[in-house]
């Protein structure tokens, strides 16, 4: 009979097992190599959540931390200002993430298609440089464009073709309500459809040949081929891919912080804007408060994650935590 000092091989044979400290310290070097890694997530990733108390205390800069329990939640499911953020964060997540990954399949079937490799190798690579940028510097390269001001160039395209007037104004895209959402769809397009061609190229390179030659012989035409062969084989991917992305919507924040302003508030602001613009542009912030909304993130956060993992289950056979 087996205990805890022995294991049992595959091929049946049981061998006792070393005293645990014998074999930490067999494996010593492998521990100290560990141990700053170890040490370097506990500050980094597991102090800071002692944090979590401030959500249920007022702390504002230059007072001590008094406890008020729910208080602050109360006061964050009672503002509007919150819920316009909470409602912007679905919204702008899980539109962006839809057109994002219907932009890769149709770029990336596109390219699939493409008979000249070097053409092919070409366009991939320029779709894919964007990728490469950081958000900062798309949003200077994008709030050129879109400037209101002389230098604009879409307005002073609009300007060329007769649309706008001499003695018209120009149009401040980034400033309105109707336009800013569209615009950050488009600009999110640009920057992530390179990315998502890679998953779904890799995808259609293990099609089976025979799939297509079959098509062939019964006198399928190309965009046949693409929706009865092609497509059928990505929709396990397409369907994956959504669910993995699905858990990470609430964690919107760099590419709307660096494009919005307060004139399209009521459209862009998402809660990572909002926890930001509640502890730093604030005359005296209450740290309270904006914990207390970052923990509601993240338990909504976690409770996505949970529901994608179940999700990845039935799809995938396998979860994704």
């Amino acid at each position: 009979m087996s205990n805890k000092n022995t294991t049992t091989t595959a091929s049946g044979i049981q061998i006792r097992r070393k005293p645990l400290g014998l074999r930490i310290w067999n494996n010593r070097g492998h521990y100290i190599m560990f141990l700053p890694v170890f040490i370097f997530v506990l500050i980094l990733n597991y102090w800071p959540m002692l944090g979590i108390r401030y959500a249920f205390m007022e702390y504002k800069a230059g007072g001590s931390p008094s406890w008020t329990g729910l208080t602050h939640f109360e006061r964050m499911f009672s503002t509007s200002a919150f819920w316009s953020a909470f409602g912007n964060t679905l919204v702008l997540s899980i539109v962006k993430l839809f057109l994002t990954t219907f932009a890769s399949v149709i770029v990336s079937v596109f390219l699939n298609e493409m008979g000249n490799l070097f053409v092919k190798k070409t366009l991939q690579t320029i779709i894919y440089l964007p990728h490469f940028m950081s958000w900062a510097v798309v949003a200077s390269i994008f709030t050129l464009i879109l400037s209101p001001s002389s230098t604009g160039m879409i307005n002073g395209m609009l300007r060329d073709l007769g649309i706008l007037g001499p003695n018209d104004s120009s149009i401040y895209f980034l400033a309105d309500s109707k336009m800013w959402r569209p615009i950050f769809y488009l600009i999110n397009i640009w920057k992530d459809t390179g990315w998502g061609t890679i998953i779904f190229l890799a995808t259609l390179s293990g099609i089976s040949p025979e799939l297509y030659e079959a098509a062939d012989i019964d006198g399928a035409t190309r965009l046949q081929k693409i929706r009865f062969v092609t497509l059928p084989a990505l929709a396990n991917t397409i369907i994956t891919v959504l669910i993995l992305n699905l858990a990470k919507v609430m964690n919107l924040f760099e590419s709307v912080f660096v494009l919005y302003n307060s004139a399209v508030y009521d459209v862009s602001d998402v809660i990572g804007t909002y926890i930001y613009r509640q502890t730093f542009m604030v005359a005296r912030p209450d740290y309270g408060y904006s914990t207390a909304v970052g923990l509601f993130r993240s338990i909504v956060g976690c409770i996505l994650v949970l529901i994608c993992n179940k999700a990845s289950n039935k799809v995938r056979g396998r979860g994704i935590v």
